[in-house]
């Protein structure tokens, strides 16, 4: 009895509580299943209980493992490898990362929280203090299908190397899945461009692109919905292919993306170190190996199976260059001639459609450097003069046509006259219908 008294004092108060119920089940006061309610165990466990018991007293109900060397216990050599490999590695990691390397690169498998321990300890990661929520926010729910909407943003950061690049990225909200990624020396027109004609090819046209506020996208005046001329070239362009673009008035609206950018700062960026990589031919060529997998660990499985983006049909394809062109107006001079950034461009006698003076020509900058002069839906042929004309003449002929006009001639100094001698290096491109 007094060695029973001697176990009794050894045990905590739950599995005193325990030793009583399982002796009331032995003498026969209570049955399994009131000893199972009572010790919330099930009626098996209630049996193997009541057998240790008996065969070893009130040691029975103390936990097997006390007092014995866990069998999950990291062995010393191990921590101490896995404290080198940080300091001289990870110096930088979060514990969570942190420890996917150390299983990828030095096949060192660890708890989170373990390591997380072990780097706090070693003055590699300082806990997070728990905030206070001042409001709650609610999150909007994801769209159900993929391709229903894309969230689109451009984050500007040292990726690599020395110098600050810009990483644009596409994600889905559906499924958080990154669709496009890539990085460019900034956000403007032309990378924003190039980085949606790449996504059109690879994925089709979603149903709707959810973006920054910024004046790449958006002109940020009270009558830009309802002035036609204030429309930026990216709406201007997505309105031609059917895309709608829903402008975010505040970084939490799109934050599916925001926080994306916020994850590859961290994450991101520690592989390219890793990689190497100082250049961005290079980064764009890691970014092609690294989405897939980050993809397949990060990406949740969207509502509705169904993928909604349309496809680039035959027309639409071929139409993409003079969509995707920078687009500007401009008016025809007196003597035919079109300014536009400083250049003369002076229209050809014979034209694919009648031309007058004081039309107004939309000047298309393609992607690949090359102009286009459009009126009607016709391209007009013209020449680059090489030189601002010393003065405006005022040619007598009322427009230009498909044919030359016999009964008019232009007068001696005008450029239709002149046999004009270029440098080598001077672009002269003419365009046909």
């Amino acid at each position: 009895m007094a060695q029973e008294e001697k176990e009794l004092v050894n045990m905590t108060k739950k599995e005193l509580s325990r030793y009583d119920i399982i002796k009331k089940l032995i003498e026969g006061k209570i049955n399994g299943s009131e000893a199972s309610k009572q010790i919330n165990l099930t009626v098996r466990q209630i049996k193997r209980l009541k057998a240790r018991v008996k065969e070893s007293g009130a040691e029975g109900i103390v936990h097997q493992g006390r007092n014995k060397e866990s069998n999950r216990k990291i062995k010393i050599e191990t921590i101490e490898e896995i404290k080198k490999h940080l300091q001289k590695k990870y110096r930088d990691f979060g514990p969570t990362f942190a420890q996917e390397k150390l299983k990828e690169i030095n096949e060192i498998e660890i708890g989170v929280e373990t390591l997380r321990q072990i780097m706090i300890k070693e003055g590699l990661w300082k806990p997070k203090p728990r905030r206070k929520n001042h409001y709650h926010r609610t999150w909007r729910p994801r769209k159900e299908y993929f391709g229903e909407m894309e969230q689109f943003d451009g984050s500007y950061h040292i990726w690599f190397g020395k110098d600050e690049s810009c990483l644009l990225l596409a994600v889905d909200d559906a499924t958080g899945k990154i669709t496009h990624a890539k990085f460019d020396y900034n956000e403007g027109t032309v990378a924003v461009f190039k980085f949606w004609l790449e996504y059109f090819e690879k994925n089709g046209l979603p149903i709707s692109i959810y973006l920054d506020k910024f004046s790449t996208y958006k002109i940020n005046h009270k009558n830009a919905v309802d002035n036609k001329d204030l429309i930026t070239q990216f709406q201007r362009a997505m309105n031609q292919i059917g895309v709608e673009s829903i402008t975010a008035h505040s970084p939490e609206a799109k934050g599916r993306v925001e926080r994306m950018n916020g994850t590859l700062q961290d994450r991101l960026v520690k592989e390219l170190k890793l990689a190497g990589i100082t250049t961005i031919e290079k980064a764009n060529e890691f970014l092609e190996e690294y989405i897939p997998k980050f993809n397949a660990q990060f990406e949740v499985i969207p509502q509705k199976k169904k993928d909604l983006h349309k496809e680039v049909n035959k027309d639409l394809k071929e139409e993409l260059s003079q969509i995707f062109s920078i687009q500007n107006q401009r008016k025809v001079h007196n003597d035919y001639t079109v300014m536009f950034k400083n250049q003369y461009f002076q229209l050809e006698q014979e034209q694919p459609t009648t031309v007058y003076k004081k039309d107004t020509v939309i000047i298309e900058e393609r992607l690949d450097g090359t102009i286009k002069i459009n009126l009607k839906g016709h391209y007009l042929n013209y020449r680059l003069l090489p030189e601002r004309p010393k003065k405006q003449i005022e040619v007598k002929l009322s427009a230009i046509t498909k044919k030359k006009q016999s009964d008019w001639k232009p007068p001696i100094d005008h450029p239709w006259r002149r046999n004009l001698s270029f440098s080598n290096n001077l672009k002269v491109e003419k365009i046909g219908t």
